[in-house]
């Protein structure tokens, strides 16, 4: 075995016990490409170094996406910004930033069914992922209160708490779509008043706050939860049309449409046959045909000029 191969597999072994995969997979392209641009070892250094970070970052980002539990499928890239009112869509922007996280604020979107207060959070909750590297976590409110509701049974909701408390944000998807009991709304108090200044909530809700009695069963509990949520937060109505409304019209139209246009076709073929087959208007009529004098009539014309001849 020449030097060459047992330094290379020196550093293998090395850089593989160092938990440094990238480097391992680059280092020898990178040498000779150091060498035919006459590079320094320390900028050799530096870019191994960077495809290390550079791998662990796309990695991170993909694990942080697989956690979040986020459907991917709902980005910004395919929401119709256009829709938002001038004020929501300025907001978006500021909240990109992720600012508000770090403050521990809450954000509640309200809005009616199918106005994309779903689609519109996900979205951003992905971008604080992928740009910002935040942690966050997507359920709805049904699953969630379901998930605390088997830790109490089993003695383990601290835990459980605490577990959700390591995300940056929480996201509580469609709050007060379905009725819950008051059982599965103490469980969800709990994890509100627990998580009140120590990480952000964010949600969505198609009931105002006057009609969230409907949801806790309890004034008390109601005016307690409001009031936790509210305290560091910001606020976005989407008082929009339905989304999924608007498209099966636009659907239904563009049918119907297709429709007309194909009887207007089969229309205008109809009269153009038609109009083959009449003669056109101001055009002179076609002389009738001359029929062949029989042999017997030629006879009587040839005596009725030999008796004028002897006339």
């Amino acid at each position: 075995m020449s030097a060459a191969t047992e330094i290379r597999t020196a550093l293998q072994e090395n850089l593989k016990m160092l938990h440094l995969p990238a480097m391992r997979a680059c280092f020898e392209e990178t040498a000779r490409r150091a060498q035919q641009e006459t590079l320094s070892y320390e900028q050799y250094l530096l870019e191994l170094a960077e495809r290390e970070c550079e791998t662990r970052q796309q990695n991170r980002i993909a694990k942080l996406l697989r956690e979040s539990g986020l459907p991917r499928e709902k980005t910004l890239a395919n929401f119709d910004l256009k829709r938002l009112p001038v004020k929501v869509s300025r907001q978006i922007k500021i909240l990109l930033d992720g600012g508000f996280l770090e403050r521990k604020e809450n954000l509640l979107l309200f809005g009616n069914p199918g106005a994309g207060k779903s689609h519109l959070l996900c979205a951003l909750a992905q971008e604080l992922v992928v740009a910002r590297g935040r942690k966050m976590k997507y359920t709805t409110c049904t699953l969630l209160v379901q998930d605390l509701l088997a830790a109490k049974r089993d003695l383990r909701l601290k835990k459980e708490i605490r577990r959700l408390g390591q995300y940056d944000g929480l996201i509580i998807d469609e709050m007060g779509y379905v009725q819950q009991s008051r059982e599965e709304m103490e469980v969800l108090f709990t994890l509100l008043a627990e998580r009140y200044e120590r990480g952000s909530v964010l949600l969505t809700s198609n009931l105002p706050f006057s009609k969230w009695e409907e949801i806790f069963k309890d004034p008390m509990t109601t005016a307690a939860a409001i009031d936790r949520l509210v305290h560091h937060c910001v606020i976005l109505e989407l008082n929009l049309p339905s989304y999924r409304m608007e498209q099966a019209k636009k659907n239904r139209d563009s049918e119907v449409g297709g429709e007309l246009a194909e009887l207007g076709d089969r229309s205008t073929a109809s009269v153009s046959g038609k109009a083959s087959a009449t003669p056109l208007r101001g055009s002179a009529p076609a002389p009738p045909e001359r029929s062949t004098p029989s042999r017997e009539t030629e006879k009587q014309e040839e005596k009725k000029q030999r008796k004028v001849g002897d006339v």
